[in-house]
């Protein structure tokens, strides 16, 4: 597709609302006006006092035109030129593919937070109609923010001016799944550097303690992701814990939480490795309990491996589990994802994060060209509409939410919990409340400036062998959280 943008420079913008119906449309900027068939021309005209957008689509079933003149009285008025020639495009694409995104324009990570910002800034009913009639947000999305902006403000007060999280990274795999982007390998591909992997994770975990304290930093909440943390060893898994809970204070640490991950990797022995180190919160992920949905994105175990492992789970003693489940996986329908929510409702479990598939450019389906499943928006939007109305009837709340690019039906991610039992480290990350010091390879520190709130970032190496062999450059960099805290906290 071609996009002509004409008087103005939002190509990022514009691009960005063209993938809410066209996730993988190859499309190519021009700043001169063409015709033909998928072409979508904006453009910007002023006419005296007035500014006035136009935006025509072309596509091969037919053509679509809308305009607008941008209301003088809003003071920025690039930013509202920016959003009515953004609505005018979306409706075009309304018009000619019938179908409507729930969360209209809106394109944002954290929609939750866009809106208590304007919340607090100049009131709800403002928040309210701005989502409403700017960004094209629908009442069901509108009062999921709302819901979801409430959980968030309660956890977000628990953090303080020098609180932090902690991440561990462990990037590896049983096998890869279809959908992943994530920096992860396999087992089979990677089990010969696991053991020094571990070593210098380890070490790197008491150098990174041993500035915490030299900072008087106060740990709140632990995760340790991949990957899948539990394909380590139970022996690796105690290593690993171990040196957290001997090297960190814990006497104020809310939730300690290792994501377990697939039920395949999960054995007794890694169970009370992990219960003996303090971890309160596991996350056990089937994804889906269908077992041909489960073949088809790459998965080796079956919906059967799932019952088993949490169960095992709860036997040894573990009381918050969360259980992942994705909506709009390839060969999933309503049906099959209406009776996987069945099983993992008679489980019970704590929490339920569902996730909306997300085609990342990395990803074995994107990359192999098997995203039929686009086409699945509306099925997609089903399930995830489903998935909070019986979670709630089930008193599983939700709590906090965040969007992904490239999601199947422009949908959204969102955690469930009963109450109590809310993931506190997925609010403070996505929240973006509070310093985070992450260790391993692809981990990336995130050090937050109360004041300013300004992000600094420090990225370790993105690959296991990169980690390794540059192990020393990293503890170099480490030093740069001492800087920064010198610079904006004394």
């Amino acid at each position: 597709m071609k996009l002509c943008n004409i008087g103005h420079q939002f190509d990022y913008e514009m691009e960005k609302l063209i993938r809410l119906f066209l996730p993988f449309e190859k499309i190519e900027v021009l700043h001169t006006e063409e015709t033909g068939e998928n072409i979508a021309v904006c453009k910007v005209l002023y006419d005296g006092d007035d500014t006035v957008v136009t935006v025509k689509l072309t596509l091969d079933n037919g053509e679509a035109q809308f305009s607008a003149v941008v209301d003088k009285s809003i003071l920025d008025q690039r930013k509202e030129t920016q959003h009515e020639l953004g609505r005018q495009l979306f409706y075009c694409f309304e018009k000619l593919m019938g179908y409507r995104p729930d969360w209209g324009i809106l394109t944002g990570v954290r929609p939750a937070k866009l809106f208590l910002r304007y919340w607090n800034e100049y009131g709800a009913e403002y928040a309210e109609n701005f989502f409403k009639n700017k960004f094209l947000v629908s009442e069901q999305k509108l009062a999921l923010c709302k819901k979801t902006v409430k959980s968030e403000e309660n956890i977000i007060s628990l953090s303080c001016d020098n609180s932090f999280s902690l991440y561990l990274s462990i990037p590896f795999c049983p096998t890869r799944c279809s959908y992943c982007s994530f920096v992860s390998h396999s087992i089979e591909r990677a089990k010969d550097i696991i053991p020094q992997y571990v070593e210098l994770l380890c070490r790197e975990l008491e150098i990174t303690a041993e500035i915490a304290k030299k900072l008087n930093l106060k740990l709140e909440t632990i995760y340790m992701g991949g990957g899948t943390p539990t394909t380590l060893t139970a022996e690796q898994l105690d290593q690993v814990l171990g040196t957290v809970r001997n090297n960190f204070d814990m006497s104020a640490v809310r939730e300690f939480t290792v994501e377990a991950g697939r039920p395949d990797t999960i054995t007794k022995e890694k169970l009370l490795a992990i219960k003996k180190n303090g971890v309160t919160r596991i996350s056990i992920n089937p994804q889906t309990m269908n077992d041909g949905v489960l073949e088809c994105i790459g998965r080796k175990h079956t919906a059967q491996d799932t019952v088993d492992a949490f169960n095992l789970a709860r036997e040894i003693g573990f009381d918050n589990i969360n259980m992942d489940l994705i909506a709009g996986l390839p060969s999933d329908t309503f049906d099959s994802f209406k009776s996987t929510m069945e099983e993992i409702l008679k489980l019970y479990p704590e929490s339920v994060t569902v996730h909306s598939l997300s085609m990342k450019r990395a990803s074995t389906l994107n990359t192999t060209g098997q995203h039929d499943e686009i086409k699945m928006g509306s099925e997609a939007a089903k399930m995830v509409n489903y998935s909070r109305e019986v979670l709630s009837e089930n008193g599983i709340m939700p709590y906090y939410m965040y969007r992904q690019s490239k999601t199947v039906g422009n949908l959204e991610n969102v955690g469930y919990a009963k109450p109590g039992f809310e993931g506190l480290y997925n609010v403070y990350i996505m929240d973006e409340t509070h310093t985070i010091l992450a260790c391993g390879a692809s981990a990336v520190t995130k050090l937050k400036d109360k004041e300013s709130k300004n992000i600094k970032r420090i990225f370790n190496f993105k690959y296991p062998y990169e980690y390794i062999n540059g192990f020393h450059e990293l503890m170099i960099r480490k030093t740069e959280i001492g800087e920064f805290y010198d610079k904006y906290f004394k």
